[in-house]
């Protein structure tokens, strides 16, 4: 095995402390420096709250909701169930429980954003409706007749039409082309795209096929619309692997390599020949290993040779990021091509969390402090601007301070490279950045493609993300943080820090405190797990075992062979 490789699965169970501690030396900036990047983001921030009282969107919607609010619980119950609920009777009592006790109507004129007292007042006309059966209201004239003509099912699909038109904030267009139309006022400002059909982890080889025919239509489509501006200039496109292989698994690493690294490959070639750059995004922190594998594979396909379009993103909140970017550096380099990198922070941070508690795994692959992963994130810029031969950097960010220091690495934009930033979000923050008015740098919109039905998935993840208290986007329009904290330097305040573990999130082993030890798990994702269980197995495997009743058996009944239930072939 490569040392570069597996170094990053060293890293996988790294100690926090350590890694932590790591990151701050490849982070830390000079004073000079430091103040520098503190004025700029200082700077950004305050055209930002200047400016978001005109913003419409999600923005505002955030602002006037906040997601620790009673109305803002009610919309992530709504966003995360109501779409997925199937059946209408459950649906009417998510709304009943939900819906009906929130003081919508305080929100209702408090934002200038249209949408947002657009949605407010379908969800206070909605509180009020559903209330009707609970207790008697005072209410007279047209609103009170229309309440008594409307049922359940009226409210149920009205509601879930709000949640359509909220979600429309975060998605480009239902088809490519709708898309590719709607992102024409974003180009003329400057910015470019890269285009995401939206999709989860497939779950059949028939969703499989839908998604790899979706991708390839949408190459076609980008392709054309790009007119040979090339894989940098010109809009590109997203690939989840998930979506093109249900099987996308460990268990199944052999059927991974001989089934859906082909797909990746025909995809990527198809993309090199339209001129267009293809990145592969980031998933659960237990596909990476094999994620690695694949896009090594497509790499050397003969086909792709000369092509510096393909890239990956790489998850700064994963202990693993810094050993992953030596590894690509090193595969970049030995195949003589540059990729794009799109440096992200992570957005599957609380699954997780949540799903190394339940395994019983020994530490968590991802950071338990937000500050950290901003830490992370500037260690991991900067590796990438030492390498500009073997990357282009993409770094994705709605974070101020976050975008000041990348210009200071990057050399206030003499160097190559592109922020990027979410279709619906940091507008306001992008336009002191892109365009000949502003610093005339480039940046990339992540931008969704799909109907509502693909939606929910992506729509939860980012209301979690920018509706958290820890998020800058939801930081960064409170007036009652100062200036100064929200720009902190998160090298000084974690370094500052007595613990760079979060108090409040034990290690798993350690999840229920000193009454009782969490049963342990294994990570089945986890190579050095893997070949640990296989050593562990192999002195049982040619041993031969006998077993009979302790009581009860017949005199002179022969003994009968027993095969092994995971492969009949033994016994």
């Amino acid at each position: 095995m490569d040392p570069l490789r597996r170094a990053i699965r060293k890293a996988l169970a790294m100690d926090e402390e350590a890694c932590v501690a790591e990151r701050l030396r490849q982070a830390e900036f000079p004073p000079d420096a430091r103040k520098r990047i503190e004025n700029r983001a200082m700077d950004l921030v305050k055209v930002v709250r200047a400016e978001r009282l005109e913003r419409g969107g999600i923005d505002a919607f955030l602002n006037e909701y906040e997601m620790s609010s009673h109305e803002g619980v009610v919309l992530m119950c709504l966003a995360e169930a109501l779409l997925r609920i199937p059946d209408s009777e459950t649906r009417d009592r998510l709304i009943r429980d939900k819906i009906g006790d929130a003081d919508w109507e305080s929100h209702l004129g408090r934002s200038e954003s249209v949408f947002v007292n657009a949605s407010t007042w379908a969800l206070m006309l909605t509180g009020r409706i559903v209330k009707l059966d609970e207790a008697e209201q005072d209410w007279t004239g047209i609103l009170g007749r229309l309440v008594a003509r409307s049922g359940e099912p009226v409210v149920r699909e009205s509601l879930v039409q709000a949640m359509r038109i909220m979600g429309r904030q975060f998605v480009m267009g239902r088809t490519i082309e709708e898309a590719l139309d709607r992102a024409e006022d974003d180009v003329e400002k400057g910015y470019r795209h890269s285009f995401d059909m939206l999709g989860e982890a497939a779950r059949t080889m028939a969703d499989a096929d839908r998604y790899l025919e979706a991708y390839a239509t949408a190459i076609d489509a980008i392709g054309a619309a790009a007119a040979g501006q090339g894989p940098i200039a010109g809009p590109g496109i997203s690939v989840k692997l998930s979506a093109l292989y249900p099987r996308y698994e460990v268990a199944q690493h052999d059927r991974v390599m001989r089934e859906l690294a082909p797909r990746l490959a025909s995809l990527a070639v198809q993309a090199k020949a339209a001129d267009i750059g293809l990145t592969v995004d980031a998933e659960e922190a237990d596909r990476l290993d094999l994620s690695l594998d694949v896009i090594s594979a497509v790499l050397s396909e003969p086909g792709l040779r000369g092509w510096d379009g393909f890239g990956l993103a790489v998850q700064a909140y994963q202990k693993r990021a810094m050993p992953l970017l030596d590894w690509l550096a090193d595969l970049a380099r030995g195949q003589g091509r540059r990729l794009t990198v799109r440096l992200v922070k992570g957005a599957y941070w609380d699954t997780e969390i949540k799903r190394a508690q339940v395994a019983g795994l020994a530490d968590y692959p991802v950071f338990t402090r937000k500050a950290s992963t901003d830490v992370s994130f500037l260690a991991c810029a900067r590796r990438l601007a030492a390498e500009p031969a073997a990357f282009y950097p993409q770094f994705a960010t709605h974070n101020a301070y976050s975008v000041a220091a990348v210009l200071e690495i990057m050399e206030g934009g003499r160097a190559e490279f592109e922020f990027q930033r979410l279709h619906g979000m940091g507008a306001a923050l992008y336009e002191q950045i892109v365009g000949p008015s502003a610093l005339d740098l480039p940046c990339r919109i992540y931008a969704p493609v799909g109907s509502h039905e693909d939606l929910l998935a992506y729509l939860v993840r980012r209301l979690l993300e920018n509706g958290a208290n820890t998020s800058f986007v939801n930081r960064i329009v409170d007036e009652d943080l100062p200036l100064a904290e929200i720009v902190a330097d998160p090298v000084a305040r974690t370094a500052a820090l007595k613990s760079r573990r979060h108090g409040a999130i034990p290690v798993p082993p350690d999840l229920f405190g000193a009454a009782r030890r969490n049963s342990r798990g294994y990570d089945l994702s986890d190579w050095a797990t893997l070949e640990g269980l296989a050593d562990d197995m192999g002195g049982f495997a040619d041993r031969e075992w006998q077993a009979a009743p302790i009581s009860g058996r017949a005199a002179g009944t022969e003994p009968a062979p027993v095969t092994e239930p995971a492969d009949r072939r033994r016994s």
